[in-house]
């Protein structure tokens, strides 16, 4: 289970609305499955079905992680127009099997919805999210 504060949801669903109509991603760190910080990352893609995030800007978001102690729990990136699901392209792009795949669809922008994820070796798994 991937415990988020309610401040920290309100800030990724910004972000998603944001980036509108693009998808929006990032990294979630934390310990103990409890989220403690959002990094906003940048979608080199551009795109409304896809992200990727920028190579020198994950590499530094991950040293500040490890210098800081803490641990990356998940990844979170918008879906636009679609359920929050995992797409083909995103079960491609699962390399942390560790990791929560934190998604959120805007489709209803006043009322977006969340969904976590474990995804290894191609299976996808939803698990708990709690949102307190």
């Amino acid at each position: 289970m991937l415990t988020l504060k309610k401040e920290l949801f309100k800030m990724i669903a910004e972000h998603a609305i944001r980036e509108f109509p693009n998808e929006a991603c990032g990294i979630l760190t934390g310990s103990h499955e409890r989220v403690k910080k959002v990094y906003e990352m940048i979608n080199v893609e551009k795109s409304p079905q896809t992200f990727f995030m920028d190579a020198k800007e994950q590499l530094k978001v991950m040293k500040e992680i490890r210098n800081k102690g803490e641990e990356m729990l998940g990844i979170y990136h918008s879906h636009v127009a679609s359920e929050a699901y995992p797409s083909s392209h995103d079960v491609e792009l699962a390399l942390y099997p560790e990791a929560s795949y934190v998604i959120i669809s805007i489709k209803d922008k006043k009322n977006p919805s969340v969904r976590s994820f474990k995804i290894v070796e191609g299976k996808i798994t939803e698990e708990e999210l709690k949102i307190e």
